[in-house]
């Protein structure tokens, strides 16, 4: 069994750590030090002054005031001048160091509780950020005050649980849809081997019609395998870059589809221009794939495929428009979440995986390039996959 970590001791809410700096223990070291200085500052100003003052007061023992108006009458009263200055200027002195020692303590203790308050919103973002887990990530913040940096922070923080909770939400569903899809096959191919052991009376051909069977199923849990572990590839992202000519790869990837187009009849043109993307040469070769693919399979007999690349200002096009059934455009940003179908297509051909456009989606993130799903209102789908411009190095 694994050992669990040793988990880190909470400080208790209100203890003042000595150990260890913290920022409400700096922002009061800061607080106490700046007035410090400046009162030590302003002290040494002030007897530099009252040195060459010519009004000074000098405090007896008896506690009596004699207030000299003049420097000048200090010899008709018996002081010297000179030692009257400096008696005078250094019972000042005292009395002010005394006052700025109180002074620096009390402004060491309002600064502590100034900074307690100016963090107590980090002390909220930690606290939640230590409390909220992955079943509890719907919680938020919700600082309220004057719109400063720390409730700019706290907004943020919400911005970001919001995001990890929309990512975990699409997580567990595409968990749980691939479970299922991944369950169909097996179960089939378990079924079809049941069923040709409990035949009492077996022959070869219904054994060999069983073993076909099981084998399709086979070759359709290795197509959603394959596909699941091109999509978890994409969205990991791009190890390396390479200039990949999309005119080439649509031109293969058309030359490899010829028996299925003339099987139903279609009518493809081709209009491939110069374009050049930065990436993954399989990865864009596998996007082209698919959607001409999905333009196949969702079209009607005799209708119609339109493949073009370009280059542009600052892109590089990859279009692929297709004629076929009626797509609601309620349902076409779904078209990009795995194992999304529509609803007729999901029962005509259960073949499908159902992550066709979801792994287009995820390689174009991958290579920065933006995908553009347009249902036009006669049917079928236009798709656009912008690249973001290579240029073709002339060395």
């Amino acid at each position: 069994m694994r050992a669990d970590a040793p988990r880190a001791r909470r400080p208790r809410r209100g203890t003042f750590r000595l150990r260890g700096s913290t920022v409400r223990l700096r922002l009061t070291a800061t607080y106490g030090g700046l007035f410090l200085a400046s009162g030590t500052a302003l002290l040494i100003v002030t007897y530099l002054l009252l040195r060459s003052a010519g009004i000074l007061v000098l405090t007896d023992s008896d506690s009596s005031a004699r207030v000299l108006r003049d420097i000048a009458e200090a010899p008709s009263a018996g002081i010297p001048a000179e030692d009257l200055r400096a008696t005078v200027a250094h019972r000042l002195l005292e009395r002010a160091a005394i006052a700025l020692a109180v002074m620096t303590v009390l402004s060491a203790g309002l600064g502590w509780l100034a900074a307690g308050r100016a963090l107590r919103p980090l002390r909220t973002i930690t606290g939640a950020a230590r409390e909220i887990s992955a079943t509890s990530l719907h919680q938020r913040l919700a600082l309220t005050g004057h719109p400063d940096e720390l409730r700019e922070l706290g907004d943020t923080f919400d911005a970001l649980l919001g995001r990890l909770e929309v990512a975990f939400d699409a997580q567990r569903r595409f968990v749980a849809n691939a479970s299922h899809e991944l369950r169909t096959p097996l179960t089939r191919q378990r079924t079809l081997l049941e069923v040709a052991l409990a035949d009492p009376a077996p022959t070869v051909d219904s054994l060999r019609a069983a073993c076909r069977r099981a084998v399709v199923a086979g070759h359709h849990l290795e197509r959603l395998i394959e596909a699941l572990l091109t999509l978890a590839r994409s969205q990991r992202g791009l190890d390396h870059r390479e200039p990949v000519d999309l005119a080439d790869v649509a031109g293969d990837v058309l030359d490899s589809r010829g028996e299925d187009i003339r099987r139903q009849r279609l009518v493809v043109s081709a209009d491939l221009g110069p374009a050049t993307a930065l990436g993954d040469a399989r990865l864009v070769e596998r996007l082209v794939t698919n959607l001409l693919d999905n333009a196949l399979h969702h079209n009607h007999p005799g209708g119609s495929i339109r493949v073009a690349t370009a280059t542009r200002a600052d892109h590089s096009a990859l279009t692929i428009r297709n004629t076929g059934p009626l797509v609601p455009p309620a349902d076409v940003d779904h078209l990009v979440q795995p194992f999304h179908r529509l609803g007729a297509h999901r029962a005509a051909a259960p073949e499908r995986t159902g992550l066709g456009l979801s792994i287009v989606d995820a390689i174009a993130r991958a290579h920065d390039a933006s995908l553009r799903i347009h249902a036009p209102p006669t049917g079928g789908l236009d798709v656009e996959v912008r690249f973001p411009f290579a240029p073709v190095s002339t060395a």
